[in-house]
């Protein structure tokens, strides 16, 4: 039994907080639980992130890496017909789709195939005007004092 969560009056008492809402309410939809591929996620850096996917007996060839907007997606395919009669299948071959969701300004910098693992690098790169900046504090010229000017206030007469 899940739990669904109504974000519509988060809707509309906020402004510019979209993707925050809407990745929490794509995260409390209840998807079927898929573990195949097996990966890991690993933080590698200050900004920079791997993923790492055993994705065994798909070569390059079988495997596409898109990214979209803010989403990652790995894909496999294998190509052709098996024509090998097994008496137990434990690599399993079937074609899959695993989605990531990125934050803002995170990008796929390297994707590798070593062994039956796929790593994909990511890094989190923010555009210059974002980064925190100093300002300097200069000695410019010295302001004249303000006066506070006395208010009259009118007395009226009952």
């Amino acid at each position: 039994m899940g739990t669904t969560f109504d974000l519509t009056s988060l809707f509309r008492s906020s402004i510019g907080f979209d993707r925050m809402l809407n990745a929490l309410e794509t995260a409390s939809r209840v998807e079927p639980i898929n573990s195949w591929p097996p990966y890991d996620i690993a933080k590698m850096g200050e900004d920079d992130y791997r993923i790492t996917m055993a994705v065994a007996g798909f070569s390059q060839d079988d495997l596409t890496v898109t990214q979209e907007q803010n989403m990652l997606i790995v894909s496999g395919q294998k190509d052709g017909v098996d024509d090998e009669r097994y008496l137990h299948r434990g690599i399993p071959g079937q074609a899959f789709q695993r989605r990531f969701e990125l934050a803002d300004h995170v990008k796929v910098v390297d994707a590798s195939l070593v062994n039956g693992l796929l790593t994909i690098d990511l890094r989190r790169e923010l555009p210059e005007e974002m980064k925190p900046r100093r300002i300097e504090i200069g000695t410019g010229k010295v302001l004249p004092k303000v006066e506070p000017k006395a208010v009259e206030t009118a007395k009226q007469a009952a």
